[in-house]
């Protein structure tokens, strides 16, 4: 098992909707990476009985979370409580690359 992961070597881009990966799945945490393309869109959603956060790795972006909506940039982590509605657009000129994860993971 690899416990060692450079983000970089794992980025992609898709035309048609954001591009998803989980790096890392335990029995008590998933670890992913996200990238948003400018205007891609993770649409609002919750997880019930499950945390989550974002890290930005590179890029910025505008994300929701429960009422409040912020910009966000590298360096920035954003989270979100079980059951609290929760998004992101990219709303840079450049790619939005977010280190992603979620606690419990969701069940495969």
């Amino acid at each position: 098992m690899n416990y060692f992961f450079n983000w970089r070597d794992h980025a992609r881009a898709l035309p048609e909707k954001f591009y998803k990966t989980t790096l890392f799945q335990g029995a008590h945490l998933m670890v992913g990476l996200n990238c948003l393309e400018p205007g891609q869109t993770q649409s609002a959603h919750a997880h019930q009985g499950a945390d989550k956060f974002y890290f930005v790795l590179e890029g910025s972006g505008t994300f929701v979370v429960g009422d409040e909506e912020r910009q966000a940039e590298a360096g920035t982590v954003v989270t979100a409580p079980a059951g609290i509605k929760h998004g992101v657009t990219n709303s840079g000129n450049e790619r939005l690359s977010l280190l992603v994860a979620i606690a419990p993971p969701p069940i495969r």
